[in-house]
């Protein structure tokens, strides 16, 4: 572990600002990075969209548009949204390894953008990359072609890890935690609660549909990121037991999750992490889940019970048998498995020993 403190800037997302409600898993999670780097006493610089909470870091750095040509905005091959996020991470790559190639110890990559990745050699720090999501076109293209050691890259879970590991064979893995302070354990209720992103991939209408078998009342809450799926597959199955609560701050959230029997996790991709599920654990709600990606990881049998992806009738007969699991059991695998914590350890040790292994590199160089 770093024993002073680290200058370090964090590069989130271009498109969705670090600000409560939380537009996603990976925004929740580089707020919770950032915060906790800084209460360690590091100084954190974040690129993320216009909005971040200014109050959360000492600087933003700033996210660069770019005003398009009439020529190049006439031509039916542009699209503006891909132009925008190659512009804005261009312009950070180029300012960090430029005029701001002085400012800091480390950079830690959390966008899922390509051209970090591609870029990492420019830079005369190193840059860590957390690996978020399962090996896309673009992002594998840039960790294949980028040079040796120019990255070192950390997995969310042993699962993304290794499904990175054929084309990035020295993945670590540090697990994605959260300040469980901030998720108070509930005291439970009769109904049961589902939150995410209201996206296809997160299966919302299979938590219905599993409720409804159930005979449970289910509580939705998150932002409609897919309006048309909301609208299509969501919107026509609420009635007075099935409800949508809104995209809800951290706070009303966790009161929210505390509040239910069982959360419901309903995944029909290959969830890398599943942040929500640490996140009911914490309020000592045990979790009825899709058995999908890194959540098996998480969850153990005194604390869910999984059921294979898809199947929305074995969902409801897990309903009744995970809400009879004990809440304490749940609050202290989030206690030991999912504390932001452990998380800052790991990623401060690797920033350490990442820096020292640069330092050595550039002295042999020279000698």
């Amino acid at each position: 572990m770093s024993d002073r403190p680290l200058r370090i800037a964090i590069l989130g997302s271009s498109n969705y600002p670090i600000q409560q409600p939380f537009a996603g898993g990976l925004e929740a999670h580089v707020y919770y990075l950032a915060r906790a780097l800084q209460q360690r006493g590091h100084h954190v610089s974040l690129f993320a969209a216009q909005g971040s909470s200014v109050d959360l870091v000492a600087e933003l750095l700033p996210v660069r548009t770019l005003e398009l040509s009439p020529v190049s905005a006439a031509d039916p091959s542009t699209m503006p949204n891909a132009v925008r996020e190659h512009h804005a991470y261009l312009s950070v790559m180029l300012e960090l390894a430029g005029i701001r190639s002085n400012s800091f110890d480390i950079v830690h990559n959390h966008s899922l953008h390509y051209l970090p990745i591609a870029m990492s050699a420019t830079l005369p720090v190193p840059m860590v990359t957390t690996l978020h999501t399962p090996p896309f076109a673009w992002l594998e293209s840039a960790v294949a072609i980028a040079p040796e050691r120019a990255n070192t890259f950390a997995a969310v879970s042993e699962f993304v890890a290794d499904q990175w590991r054929p084309v990035a064979p020295e993945v670590s893995v540090v697990r994605n935690g959260i300040p469980v302070g901030d998720w108070p354990a509930g005291p439970g209720g009769d109904y049961a609660v589902w939150s995410g992103r209201i996206v296809p991939e997160k299966g919302t209408h299979h938590a219905i549909e599993a409720a409804v078998t159930a005979g449970v009342p289910l509580r939705i809450a998150g932002p409609i990121s897919n309006p048309d799926y909301f609208h299509a597959e969501v919107e026509p199955l609420l009635s007075d037991s099935i409800t949508y609560v809104g995209h809800l701050r951290q706070k009303a959230l966790a009161e929210l999750v505390g509040g239910a029997a069982v959360a419901l996790v309903t995944p029909v991709w290959t969830e890398p992490y599943g942040l929500v599920v640490a996140e009911a654990l914490a309020c000592g709600t045990p979790v009825a889940s899709f058995r999908q990606g890194g959540i098996p990881e998480i969850l153990s049998p005194a604390c869910g019970v999984l059921v294979d992806p898809g199947d929305s009738a074995a969902l409801a007969t897990a309903i009744p048998q995970a809400a009879a699991l004990s809440r304490s059991a749940a609050r202290a695998r989030a206690e030991s498995f999912c504390s932001i914590e452990a998380m800052i350890d790991s990623y401060v040790d690797l920033y350490g020993s990442v820096i020292r292994g640069r330092e050595v590199g550039l002295e042999r160089s020279i000698a």
